[in-house]
């Protein structure tokens, strides 16, 4: 790591500030341009621990840039993944208040709630086998630090990202639940539509060719840090569409089909 235990802590608590008041934060990466995956990895748990110092309790994972197109255009080759805590979840059509996110975003994922731990081991086989159910989601995405710097037009890293528990924000569950096995999760899509226009559509494919592979590689990713996927976990696969901006008052809607679909609107 490049960061020292102080700037890491510091950096921690500004960011959980930052979440509770609802603003932003400077770009991390330009702070500190020697900043790594390990630094930002350290300052995701300290953020996790502030949160749940105040009461929060950790129900999933997920994983982020699974896409080949999102990891070409950061530049990296792995996805990363964040923490998800009990105040994330929303009703499936339910409304999100007003002013409860900075700058909300929605991605389309398939979500796998878990009925048995996950060993860092686990096989694609193992990964089905634990899984009690398979159902539609929507990922609600945020960000504690600006998207570009207004100095200097220099975007956030996927450093800043991690730290920023990997934009976490909220997920949305549709209420249809599926035995793991029961569909061939690469040809599972979505068609999802914003305002009642089709904004983007994907398959589970999109997902590193299949979305199952995402838990396998976040139990080994987990295990480096000390931590596992835990029955009753709800785990983020990955979107499989770009992330769509969600201003005051847009409605979303993703049919998957005969696997289901999820809606939310913002007050």
């Amino acid at each position: 790591m490049s960061l020292g235990p102080d700037d890491i802590a510091q950096i921690a608590h500004d960011l959980f500030i930052a979440e509770q008041r609802g603003v932003q934060i400077g770009i991390i990466s330009q702070r500190f341009p020697d900043m790594n995956m390990d630094d930002a990895y350290a300052i995701q748990n300290a953020l996790v621990a502030h949160k749940q110092s105040a009461g929060g309790a950790i129900t999933g994972w997920k994983i982020g840039l699974t896409s080949r197109a999102m990891q070409q255009a950061l530049n990296i080759d792995i996805p990363d993944s964040g923490v998800l805590f009990d105040d994330m979840f929303f009703a499936h059509g339910g409304t999100i208040p007003n002013g409860r996110f900075i700058q909300p975003r929605i991605e389309a994922e398939i979500a796998f709630i878990m009925r048995d731990d996950l060993s860092a081991s686990a096989s694609r086989a193992d990964v089905l086998a634990a899984t009690e159910a398979v159902c539609p989601a929507l990922e609600i995405l945020d960000t504690r630090i600006l998207r570009v710097d207004p100095a200097t037009g220099k975007a956030r890293k996927v450093f800043d990202t991690i730290a920023d528990n990997a934009a976490n924000a909220g997920v949305v569950l549709g209420d249809q639940r599926h035995a793991s096995d029961a569909f061939d999760l690469r040809w599972v899509g979505a068609i999802v539509t914003r305002d009642g226009v089709v904004e983007e559509t994907g398959l589970g494919a999109g997902v590193l060719n299949d979305p199952v592979q995402g838990i396998v590689w976040l139990a080994k990713r987990l295990a480096t840090n000390g931590q596992k996927i835990r029955a009753g976990d709800v785990v983020l696969s990955g979107s499989f569409i770009r992330p769509l901006e969600a201003p005051s008052g847009s409605h979303f809607s993703a049919d998957y089909g005969p696997f289901g679909h999820v809606d939310i609107s913002f007050e």
